[in-house]
């Protein structure tokens, strides 16, 4: 999630005051993993969800199938999970591995939305014949299987690093995140265009995986965020 949080330790130990947004399952969760500044610097804690002084509101988002919470956090117990000030390094391994997660998603959500056009480019006939058949149809599925291949790749690379412990992974989980994100994101608006008109409708599923696409898009960071992560890592 995004916030501001502040940890302060005292007899009765760890105590966290402020407020997180975009935490995905926060009302559901049964542990929650936070964030907050310390003395020592940013550090991790785990936090109840029945904690006192803690509360979480549900949060209305573009994907509707995702849920989001807000948290508020006022003087609420919790546990710290790595020393004092290490919560910046430990985050940085998790959002790699979440990355690599939610790219194989975007990877996934960009085969769909190929497929989906590739089907109805075949089926639907206009002026005596499938739209398929169109050269400038034919071209947004050509460019949209070019993404697919590229995001599909990037995320099995990333994922093979990971699983080998491999120094490269870092590298390996921003170029997947990036390679993903703008995947996903084109093939879904290029899923609408070519189902036409029905491709705007509310009925057509098309939108929920366009707004699935830009939700995940945005879930760390949004574009300029993790092309800098990915910068740094590569020593630019």
């Amino acid at each position: 999630g995004q916030g501001e949080g502040e940890g302060e330790s005292g007899e009765g130990g760890w105590r966290l005051t402020g407020r997180k947004s975009f935490v995905i399952d926060g009302t559901t969760a049964d542990l929650v993993l936070v964030v907050a500044r310390t003395v020592g610097g940013p550090s991790l804690f785990a936090v109840d969800s029945t904690a006192p002084g803690l509360t979480a509101e549900p949060m209305e988002t573009l994907d509707a199938t995702r849920a989001m919470a807000r948290l508020t956090l006022d003087a609420v117990p919790a546990t710290r999970v790595g020393a004092d000030g290490a919560g910046g390094r430990i985050m940085a391994k998790v959002l790699d591995i979440a990355s690599v997660g939610l790219a194989a998603e975007q990877a996934g959500g960009a085969r769909r939305c190929l497929e989906t056009a590739a089907d109805y480019a075949r089926t639907r006939h206009q002026f005596g014949r499938s739209i398929g058949s169109f050269q400038a149809v034919k071209h947004k599925c050509a460019d949209m299987l070019v993404q697919v291949e590229l995001a599909e790749a990037a995320a099995r690379e990333a994922a093979r690093l990971a699983a080998e412990g491999s120094p490269d992974f870092p590298v390996a989980a921003g170029v997947a995140h990036v390679a993903c994100s703008r995947a996903y994101m084109f093939t879904a608006m290029e899923n609408i265009q070519v189902h036409g008109g029905i491709g705007f409708t509310w009925e057509h599923p098309a939108h929920l995986y366009f707004r699935r696409a830009k939700s995940s898009q945005l879930l760390f960071g949004g574009p300029a965020v993790y092309h800098e992560r990915l910068l740094d890592r590569l020593g630019i």
